[in-house]
């Protein structure tokens, strides 16, 4: 497996539902063992979370799932991180 950091920064308007939404799904990933970790920014500007996944295309298809990109309310961009 890969890690892949995913970085969401929020847009003017984010449904709150959505906020829940996504950390039920981040703590589904987290039990899978996919998310080591996760958090917000301390400005709440937004968040990142670390994802573990075999490529790419793996890592994207499991943040096209995820509630904050679904919404419509983060942009969120996803990189391959080669972590020392």
């Amino acid at each position: 497996m890969n890690l892949f950091l995913v970085m969401l920064l929020r847009r003017p308007v984010v449904d709150p539902a959505a906020i829940e939404a996504h950390m039920v799904f981040l703590d589904a990933l987290r039990t899978e063992g996919r998310v080591e970790r996760s958090g917000p920014f301390a400005d709440k500007s937004g968040g990142a979370y670390l994802l573990r996944a075999a490529d790419l295309a793996e890592a994207r298809a499991l943040v096209a799932r995820d509630p904050a990109h679904t919404s419509g309310g983060w942009d969120i961009t996803i990189h391959e991180w080669q972590a020392r």
